[in-house]
């Protein structure tokens, strides 16, 4: 693992910037890493390889790329070990969650994205056959990720990208930034062509910055917050460049009374706690149909308090601690807001859970609450669940629907025709129904101020390609 250099154009180079971010270990506070900081110069050095790689990466076969995606298939699965360890040094994730279902992601997405490679028809007639239509790549992308899944998202990006024959730069967050490094080794091992893939560590304030503004970039996909994703589309609009963006959420999970209501409610609890609560999509907003409230509710404070917070790199089916100190106390400071603003605090509260002194870890936390508190309404991306009442189908919509995000629903009823129903008036772009999983072929994004855009398989290979009619 390369910890102190960039990978560009093909080569671990030493950074031209000499700023360096500290990484810590959020279980142990202790320093593990300082990962550099790249400089605007960095940034260009990294946008002129994959510029200069475009005319011969574009210009690769289908088998080629196929090729060199079983490769990295196969060095993937080789050293999915180490991609565990370093996302539960990096981001404390724990252990058997991030073996259960953050490292699969890795080998998931490749498969699906070798599926596509074979099966896509990136030139095919028109539909009345007179012109032939070429699906071709974008030109250069900027890929910009977030920690919280470190590897899925990586991959969510830099698989379609170069599958389509797009050259990238990928920023990872300096927060995951082991698992961004041990992924670009194996970009490297598996053969594919120098510039077509570059890496380097940086803030957003630098890095992202100059990334979403360079005059030669001509798309950039961007997972964060909606706040960020705001600067990242503003950024794009000198050069109208196709902006990707992933965001914020805060997703209903709707419970209607004829659900199978103690699987819903151990649903809930373990959807909206995994991963220390630090999921874009995690179901944070519960409704309640009125009859079934108060068993929902006992049901929920029971499996709170059942909630165990521990070591990540144990074993068990525990959550770990928040990635770092600014996001423990934002969630401690919003959880003391719901206290304040009137919520009913019934499981969980301000602190560390008891006999955990060192590490960012945080109490699962359950209000209950009234739908216009922001306790409800603000995005925490922390293990805090709320939780309110509901009377009708229609209030149970119009309550899911009265968000400014749409990433992901959740409905909990043995009516199968009132789900797709529901599902079908909810305004998001994923909808899971009675705990259903999304495969790793089913494209993954929001509306609203959630974002643009998909990712995954086929879907999120058309977000980087072209469209171009040739007739003779």
């Amino acid at each position: 693992m390369q910890v102190d250099r960039f990978y560009i154009n093909g080569e671990w180079v030493k950074p031209l910037s000499e700023a360096t971010f500290p990484l810590a270990n959020p279980a142990t506070e202790a320093l593990i890493a300082s990962i550099p900081m790249a400089n605007r110069d960095d940034v260009d050095r990294a946008v002129s390889a994959a510029k200069q790689a475009f005319d011969s990466y574009s210009q690769t076969s289908v088998a080629q790329r196929i090729g060199w995606f079983t490769n990295l298939l196969h060095i993937y699965r080789q050293r999915s070990a180490e991609i565990t360890d370093a996302m539960i040094r990096e981001m404390g994730c724990a252990r058997s969650f991030t073996e259960d279902l953050q490292t699969p992601c890795g080998d998931g997405h490749i498969e699906a994205m070798l599926e596509v490679l074979a099966n896509f028809e990136f030139e095919h007639l028109s539909p009345r056959g007179g012109s032939t239509i070429i699906h071709e790549p974008v030109g250069v992308s900027a890929l910009i990720t977030p920690w919280n899944w470190p590897i899925n998202q990586v991959v969510a990006k830099v698989l379609p990208s170069l599958a389509s024959g797009c050259p990238c730069i990928l920023k990872p967050s300096e927060e995951s930034a082991l698992s961004a490094l041990l992924f670009a080794q194996m970009i490297h091992d598996a053969g594919f062509p120098a510039g077509a893939f570059n890496m380097l560590n940086g803030d957003g304030a630098v890095a992202g910055n100059h990334l979403s503004s360079h005059p030669d970039v001509d798309l950039v996909s961007f997972t964060g917050s909606t706040r960020a994703g705001k600067l990242v589309q503003a950024n794009g609009i000198d050069t109208v460049k196709r902006v990707v963006l992933e965001l914020g959420g805060k997703s209903p999970n709707i419970i209607f009374a004829d659900a199978d209501l103690p699987t819903a409610v151990q649903f809930s609890a373990e959807a909206c706690f995994s991963n220390a609560g630090q999921t874009c999509d995690a179901p944070t907003r519960v409704l309640v149909e009125r009859s079934a409230y108060e068993q929902v509710k006992k049901g929920l404070i029971e499996a709170t308090r059942n909630t165990r917070v521990g070591d990540p790199m144990q074993a068990g089916e525990h959550i770990g601690p928040v990635v770092n100190k600014r996001q423990f106390d934002l969630i401690q400071g919003m959880i003391e807001q719901g206290i304040n603003e009137g919520a009913e605090l019934l499981a969980g509260g301000v602190g560390r859970p008891d006999g955990l002194d060192q590490g960012y870890y945080i109490q699962p936390t359950l209000f209950a609450v009234e739908h216009t508190m922001g306790i409800n309404t603000d995005e925490i991306f922390g293990p805090v669940l709320c939780m309110t009442v509901f009377d009708t189908e229609e209030e149970a919509i119009r309550l899911a629907n009265d968000t400014v995000y749409g990433l992901g629903a959740y409905i909990q009823t043995a009516d199968l025709d009132k789900a797709r129903r529901v599902a079908k008036r909810i305004r998001a772009g994923n909808v899971s129904v009675n705990g259903a999983a999304y495969d790793y072929d089913v494209p993954f994004g929001g509306m609203k101020q959630s974002g643009n855009g998909r990712e995954n398989g086929l879907y999120g290979l058309h977000d980087f390609l072209d469209i171009k009619a040739i007739t003779l």
